[in-house]
């Protein structure tokens, strides 16, 4: 698509600068520079194994402390098996980790960009302790989840908790962390969305793309999780399913409306639909499942669709396998044809998002007012998480990074 058929969108232009904030500096590094008073950025993920013997060990670490047997954990396990027991999400931070480090350097901004996962090596703890070692004292922390939520965002935040309860009980210099704030709706994750949407499309035979309907999928949750995600003075957390579900129909209106100015093609049906469920039958998790989602369309005389992973920075193993091997394998079922957009990865916008996202969060700690992009219709999130928002459903637990 040429720049001269993108889509305006409003706000698009905003960026942070260093002229907003006069406490900044053009030049240095660190805690000397612009983006003072952090000395390092954390990027902090999820994890995977990288061998068929990493895949039930990788497992026990996901759901320590829930009882579940050995046996079962190998029939799940069954997903990364049939890729060799590697999960693609190590590599892709891999390179979302050497793309950050590009576009940092590319822009004088001397930060160092450290690597740590919850569940698989190299492990939070692990990468902090490196990080301390190196001699840096306050960090920003860009998880790997977009949305408000408490496995996406303070899940994250009680394993901080746990990591830095660790070093101080090793007698190792406390370290400060502050998690950057959700990007689900900075243009920097929008924009890259909108154009693998339009990609996708493309794939599909030119006789069905006017009539295909845009599935927005993200991994499922329960629904008390859905309900009380978000912080409870967040507009988002006062609309039906809290502020996850609400952040995403956000996202998807915007890539809906940029879709159809791109194409041409008004009021082409779009749904927000769910993938990845893991959780006992009898608890309610989000619906409909993305294969459920297949049939009834196809079934009312859909004749193509669009699957777009907006719950996912990267194609991990629940966008290779949940959307490429399973809801192909329902589509190709239903004769119906399917096409599924890319995730933002390492797009070079991206990482200029988070090298904003950075200098934002920056400035403000300096006592600056600094611009916050946002797209959409419920603006930019809190940087600083409630006590209250997102609670841990099992049992409260300390977390880092909220008031």
């Amino acid at each position: 698509m040429s720049d001269a058929r993108k889509p305006s969108l409003p706000g698009a232009g905003a960026a942070v600068t260093q002229a907003a904030d006069p406490a900044g500096t053009a030049t240095g590094s660190g805690a000397a520079g612009p983006a003072a008073p952090y000395d390092a950025l954390l990027l902090l993920s999820f994890g995977g194994p990288e061998a068929p013997e990493d895949v039930v060990p990788f497992l026990e670490n996901v759901t320590r402390g829930r009882g579940i047997p050995k046996e079962r954990l190998k029939e799940v396990g069954k997903h990364y098996f049939m890729f060799g027991g590697v999960s693609p999400i190590n590599e892709q931070n891999r390179e979302l980790l050497a793309a950050l480090r590009k576009d940092f350097a590319g822009h004088g901004l001397d930060l160092p960009v450290y690597w740590g996962n919850r569940n698989w090596a190299p492990y939070l703890v692990d990468t902090l302790r490196e990080v301390a070692a190196d001699g840096h004292r306050r960090i920003a922390v860009l998880a790997t989840s977009a949305y408000a939520g408490y496995s996406g965002c303070r899940q994250y935040r009680e394993n901080l908790a746990d990591a830095l309860g660790q070093l101080a009980a090793e007698g190792l210099p406390e370290l400060r962390v502050d998690k950057l704030r959700h990007f689900y709706n900075h243009p920097g994750f929008v924009r890259p969305m909108i154009d693998a949407t339009l990609a996708a499309l493309a794939e599909l035979p030119e006789a069905v793309r006017p009539g295909a309907r845009l599935a927005f999928t993200t991994h499922s949750v329960p629904d008390t999780m859905a309900e009380t995600s978000g912080a409870p003075d967040d507009p988002a957390r006062g609309t039906p399913g809290g502020a996850y579900v609400a952040q995403h129909l956000d996202l998807a209106r915007q890539i809906a409306e940029a879709v159809a100015e791109a194409t041409g093609v008004g009021g082409r049906p779009w749904e927000l639909v769910f993938q990845s469920r893991s959780g006992a039958p009898h608890i309610p998790w989000l619906e409909p499942d993305i294969c459920d989602h297949l049939e009834t369309v196809q079934a009312a005389g859909a004749p193509a669709v669009v699957m777009v992973p907006i719950g996912f920075v990267s194609d991990h193993m629940e966008v290779k396998y949940d959307l490429d091997t399973e809801a192909r394998a329902k589509a190709a079922e239903l004769g119906l044809p399917v096409a599924r957009a890319a995730t933002v990865g390492a797009d070079p916008r991206f990482t200029a998002a988070v090298r904003e996202l950075v200098l934002e969060r920056a400035a403000t700690e300096r006592g600056a007012a600094p611009a916050r992009c946002a797209l959409g219709a419920l603006g930019p999130s809190h940087d600083v998480c409630a006590v209250a928002c997102c609670p841990n459903p099992r049992a409260p637990r300390p977390a880092v990074a909220e008031a």
